[in-house]
């Protein structure tokens, strides 16, 4: 028996999400704490400077999983915090003249800025580690209780050797481990393995909060295991982030809530691979950025996602202006293709448009592969560049929006008097036979974003993505 698909939406057919999980190394399920409700938490930026288009890639990829849960039938609850307290913080507000709190304020204002632009919605949640200083004391609280921390002159730090599990994320060996520099004060420690949960205010740091071991401020591993527990709960259904982040931050918050709680913190640990300049990663300390602002300004946003989900998440992703190029031909090569297609084609959806549409889920739901989604996307379009395929534009109305390129289906962004009258200028060139001066009308019209396409009904402005 044939099934019926809809040509009006992709329908919520039980589909298994697989992920591949970096604790066990294993393609695993989706099997939420809840059945259908899906908790993620993904580590957002630390905010002392705008954020670079590696920054950008983890924004993108969890803000499209959430979007592929909701199509599939799910309810999912996307957590992105963000983290303005950090050493990091102090030094580049002392730096810049600005007091921190205010300074990490004006981070946090640029980077909903930059993400906007992005053009695909914020998450659900965006908690902010000053916000949290009563919970985060709280756990702390615990696992002084449990054994697991201990008081040292106003800081307090987790005793690693007490939780037994400590390195199964990450596969190292704890002798052989370097908590960086949000470890502590090396003196005031009981072993040089243990790290920082709170630190007493120095001289030189501008904020301080109450706390039971005197004023100061959360380190920056406990801030997020006590705002994903405040928001999902513990054992919710994927915890994220880049790469970079798997030790220390992921092993110390995973060794926090299960020494406190006594359950995992997250059932899935879900990471992408970090964005790439040659051999070595984008990096704000390195100081071998290209900020989202710039990317955007330059490629559009369409092209910025376009190059951000090229590459599977998990690989990491080679970062080019030949790359971002490439990723706004691909874009422009969809808006055509959009343009072109007749509206309101009766008839039953053409089989080849229901295996694409369903192709593109296959891949998603397989541990998010949006090459092979892509893929599925550019053989509709090659198809329906040779024939006339019924229900193409329905189909593109589900499949764009999972790949965060809905916009290129909108009508388009409107169009500048000055611009109408250039293309009004143009036609009359070409009318007259002035061909020169078309092409002259036509560069102008190009420098200022927008291409003309001839159409079965005239010629049309059409504003470039890039």
């Amino acid at each position: 028996m044939t099934r019926q698909v809809s040509a009006n939406s992709i329908e919520k057919m039980p589909r298994q999400v697989l992920i591949r999980d970096t604790l066990s190394g294993e393609l695993r399920p989706l099997e939420p704490r809840e059945p259908g409700r899906v908790g993620i938490y993904a580590c957002g930026p630390t905010v002392y400077s705008r954020i670079h288009i590696g920054n950008a890639r983890p924004y993108v990829i969890f803000i499209l999983l959430r979007r592929l849960l909701d199509r599939l039938g799910y309810e999912p609850r996307l957590v992105v915090n963000v983290t303005d307290i950090n050493d990091k913080i102090y030094a580049a507000a002392r730096e810049a003249g600005a007091p921190s709190d205010r300074f990490a304020g004006e981070m946090i204002r640029a980077y909903v800025e930059d993400t906007d632009r992005l053009g695909l919605g914020r998450p659900d949640d965006e908690p902010v580690a000053s916000e949290t200083i009563p919970d985060i004391v709280a756990l702390i609280e615990a696992l002084i209780e449990r054994g697991h921390a201990y008081e040292s002159r106003g800081d307090v730090y987790f005793r690693v050797r007490s939780f037994h599990g400590y390195g199964k994320l990450s596969n190292r060996d704890p002798d052989e481990m370097d908590q960086g520099e949000e470890a502590g004060t090396e003196s005031l420690k009981e072993d040089r393995l243990d790290f920082a949960l709170w630190k007493a205010r120095k001289a030189d740091e501008d904020t301080g909060w109450a706390s039971p071991w005197g004023e100061g401020r959360p380190g920056w591993h406990i801030e997020c295991s006590a705002m994903a527990e405040k928001l999902l709960g513990t054992d919710f259904a994927i915890h994220g982030g880049g790469a970079d982040l798997v030790f220390p931050h992921h092993e110390n918050e995973i060794a926090q809530t299960e020494a406190a709680r006594g359950v995992p913190l997250a059932r899935l640990w879900m990471h992408n691979g970090m964005v790439q300049m040659a051999e070595e990663k984008m990096s704000k300390s390195v100081g071998n950025i290209f900020q989202l602002s710039e990317a955007l300004d330059r490629y559009g946003p369409q092209a910025v996602v376009a190059y951000l989900i090229s590459g599977h998440y998990r690989q990491p992703l080679e970062f080019s202006e030949q790359a971002l190029t490439e990723a706004a031909a691909r874009v422009e090569r969809i808006r055509n293709f959009v343009l072109d297609l007749p509206d309101g084609v009766d008839g039953d959806e053409d089989e080849f448009v229901t295996s694409r549409r369903e192709a593109l889920l296959d891949a998603l739901a397989d541990d998010f592969n949006t090459p092979r989604a892509l893929a599925a996307l550019f053989e509709l379009i090659a198809e329906g560049n040779r024939r006339q395929l019924t229900g193409a534009r329905a189909a593109l109305e589900e499949m764009l929006p999972l790949l965060g390129l809905e916009s290129l289906l909108g009508p388009v962004d409107e169009i500048d008097p000055e611009a109408e009258r250039l293309m009004e200028a143009r036609e009359q060139a070409r009318a007259g036979r002035d061909f020169r001066r078309a092409d002259q009308i036509r560069d102008e019209l190009s420098s200022r974003g927008y291409q003309v396409r001839d159409t079965p009904e005239g010629p049309r402005l059409v504003r470039r993505s890039g």
